[in-house]
């Protein structure tokens, strides 16, 4: 694994924490439900990525 896709899964670790922390605090609010579907959707998204970066 090179340099740059280690920096790239630091970066993606660190957002995945961010993005759950962010879904907790909606799914307690649930003022917006959107929110809460575009946040498990970008969750999910970082995950594939960054399972991909460590596969490769």
């Amino acid at each position: 694994m090179d340099k740059k896709a280690k920096k790239r899964i630091d970066v993606l670790n660190v957002r995945l924490q961010k993005l759950r922390q962010q879904l907790a605090g909606a799914r307690k609010q649930m003022d917006e439900p959107a929110e809460v579907a575009r946040l498990e959707k970008e969750l999910a998204e970082v995950s594939a990525e960054l399972e991909k970066l460590k596969g490769s």
